[in-house]
């Protein structure tokens, strides 16, 4: 009797085989998958294939587009099936399911030895991308990463006679000055609701200036006493500086208060929610500055995801497909595709071809002085105990119902037991 193939993997074994092998044409065929499609990407990868076929024109490349909220089941259902693409773009979050899965191939050597990128990528940014898999290798040719960025009402600091702060003492003092509760005006908006730690932790390292989140004996550095310092200010600025509703606030929330009300000076998020700002308030009214220097000069940055193109193992085109990530890797294409989709490029040969918020922000990146505190994706955990128990505790912070130091206390313990999990499984 015929084995019955399950059919959701036999519709995605169809999906990522049919373009792959050669066609009656004799051109060798390969196919892509684009893991976060919509209208703001698509057409960006399809321009890069098709220059790619100009310059290639024996291989031909199957576009694929899935929306991101799928892709991570469709990967994992190509897998168990035998269905994988030849090439996907693949970011850090993913990364380590898929080389668990032994679904990737490793991509260093491939690029020692290919001059247009060997050497062409931050040192930073390869250590995100190594940091995530036990065996330390590139399974990546890393494309893009994000950056933390403060948004500033330009004409508010204009006339109060303020320049963008470069140091948090600067910070603290600049916010303060454009409080102005009477007039419904807040020097800063914190986000105290979903997806604040994340920021939390770039203000925090960002004025201790400490530069590891673990130290050589595995523990973590969040609960060290300036980090601590460092909260205490940040929460100081609850209800003084900021809404009171800022207790619940998530993205769209700030984004609401910054945009759209006018009542913030100053926003933290990243580089990806420029377009908001600019369709709401235009280029004359909003900017942004990095991520300030630490009082001690230290300037020290949080490690962001990395977005990249992998090859599967189980492709039977691997000499094309590494010709296709390779190509997207290299300096032109990895500039078009940063400029149209807003991220810092990988790769340090792009520069001058962006907006202004990139370039300063890729600046900053690339800086030898700058200190990229790597954040610990690679552990299972970490996601976990960032949404579901430290965000309630932070709030409880911002409340005045535990302390700055009892909090990271906390927060440390249960990060170094992680990390410490993860050495035994992994050795």
């Amino acid at each position: 009797m015929r084995r019955r193939v399950p059919a959701v993997l036999l519709a995605a074994a169809v999906l990522a085989g049919c373009g792959s092998g050669t066609g009656a044409d004799g051109k060798t065929e390969i196919t892509f998958w684009d893991t976060n499609a919509g209208p703001a990407r698509t057409p960006v990868w399809q321009h890069a294939i098709a220059e790619f076929e100009k310059a290639n024109p024996t291989i031909k490349v199957k576009y694929v587009g899935i929306p991101i909220a799928q892709a991570p089941q469709k990967i994992d259902t190509a897998i168990a099936g035998g269905g994988t693409p030849d090439v996907a773009d693949v970011a850090t979050a993913g990364l380590g399911n898929l080389v668990a899965q032994k679904a990737l191939e490793p991509v260093d050597e491939r690029i020692a030895k290919n001059p247009a990128l060997n050497g062409k990528f931050n040192d930073a940014l390869l250590t995100t991308v190594k940091n995530v898999v036990p065996d330390g290798k590139l399974y990546i040719y890393p494309l893009s990463t994000n950056s933390g960025a403060f948004w500033y009402r330009k004409d508010w600091f204009k006339e109060a006679g303020l320049e963008p702060p470069k140091t948090w003492s600067e910070f603290f003092s600049t916010v303060d000055k454009l409080t102005k509760p009477q007039e419904n005006r807040f020097g800063f908006t914190i986000r105290g609701g979903a997806g604040s730690i994340a920021q939390m932790l770039e203000v925090v390292y960002g004025q201790s200036g400490l530069t590891e989140f673990f130290d050589a004996t595995g523990r973590s550095t969040i609960s060290d006493p300036r980090n601590v310092t460092a909260l205490e200010k940040y929460a100081g600025l609850y209800k003084k500086n900021t809404p009171e509703g800022d207790l619940q606030n998530d993205y769209v929330k700030m984004v609401a208060q910054f945009d759209t009300a006018g009542s913030i000076a100053v926003m933290q998020h990243n580089l990806g929610s420029y377009q908001d700002h600019i369709k709401s308030l235009g280029p004359e009214k909003v900017a942004s500055f990095s991520v300030p220097k630490s009082d001690s000069g230290v300037q020290a940055v949080l490690s962001n995801p990395v977005g990249g193109v992998a090859v599967f193992s189980a492709s039977e085109q691997k000499e094309a497909a590494f010709k296709l990530a390779e190509f997207f890797a290299a300096k032109e294409t990895d500039a078009y595709i940063a400029e149209k989709t807003g991220v810092i490029p990988a790769n340090t040969d792009v520069r001058g071809t962006q907006a202004a918020h990139i370039s300063e922000a890729q600046r900053v990146l690339n800086d030898p002085a700058t200190k990229v505190v790597q954040m610990p994706y690679h552990l299972p955990e970490f996601n976990d105990i960032t949404k579901t128990w430290a965000e309630p505790q932070f709030q409880k912070v911002l409340l005045g119902q535990l302390t700055a130091k009892d909090f990271l206390e906390q927060f440390a313990g249960k990060m170094t037991e992680a990390q410490a999990a993860y050495k035994k499984r992994n050795g």
